[in-house]
């Protein structure tokens, strides 16, 4: 690069060597010569800084746009890469909220459960005091039924005494008084006699016994009827002497007849 200075002072040197006799004008020659070549010098400076800041600011610029692209891969990459982890965690939320609800549900069934066992559990107890009230009914039963056949096992015993003296007493009255004894309906025994009367030996007078639920004697169904049957009633249950109760009501009987 050549200024306009630079050729004005060729020109001047080119007029001093015109005229070179003169040494003035030799030295002012020379001056301006060591001017130009410093000048030539300064400009080759110049031009050397200015190609090699073209230089630079070229390779800076591609190192520029190389960085660019790099970081446009790398933001890209960086973005797939992020777009993918974004997925993966989306499947992990959607996995972690599906056990959730499988817990949550889990949960429920063992709530549920442990309420049916509980109620299980009340109503095995429930049945359980139900067994135990049960078997003490049970048991209360069994207590009461060997008390009553303890009871009626003395019954029965007493009834055999009973019927072994009444027999005796039949026995006894058979023969001398016509006596006879039939079962009849209710349990009840008829006891019929004969030879009462003499003009009718035949004729039939006639009671019924039987024993009521206190297991005592109950006479009734007299025929024919007399009044004091209700007081040998009574005196047959005092003294429980079967013999004597017949032989009074024989002798009703016999009064009846001749009165």
């Amino acid at each position: 690069m050549i200024t306009e200075k630079q050729t004005d002072t060729k020109k001047v040197g080119a007029a001093a060597g015109s005229d070179s006799g003169d040494p003035l004008l030799a030295g002012i020659t020379l001056s301006f010569k060591v001017v130009e070549d410093e000048l030539a010098l300064f400009d080759k400076s110049i031009n050397e800084f200015w190609n090699k800041f073209k230089s630079t600011v070229s390779d800076t610029s591609c190192q520029m746009v190389g960085l660019r692209d790099t970081y446009k891969d790398s933001i890209k990459a960086f973005a797939e890469k992020l777009a993918v982890k974004l997925k993966e965690e989306e499947r992990m939320v959607e996995m972690l909220l599906e056990y959730q609800n499988q817990i949550c549900r889990q949960n429920k069934l063992t709530q549920e459960k442990k309420e049916n066992l509980l109620k299980l559990i009340a109503e095995v107890k429930d049945k359980k005091q139900e067994l135990d009230a049960l078997t003490a009914d049970i048991q209360d039963l069994k207590e009461e039924y060997a008390r009553k056949r303890e009871t009626i096992s003395t019954a029965n015993k007493a009834n055999e005494e009973r019927l072994k003296r009444l027999q005796k007493s039949a026995d006894l009255y058979t023969g001398r008084l016509g006596l006879e004894i039939r079962k009849i309906y209710g349990d009840k025994l008829q006891f019929l006699f004969t030879n009462i009367d003499p003009k009718h030996p035949e004729s039939l007078f006639m009671f019924s016994l039987s024993l009521n639920e206190a297991r005592d004697y109950e006479v009734s169904d007299s025929a024919p009827h007399f009044e004091c049957l209700a007081e040998f009633q009574e005196n047959v249950r005092k003294t429980n002497n079967f013999s004597a109760f017949l032989a009074n009501v024989w002798k009703a009987f016999t009064a009846i007849v001749y009165n």
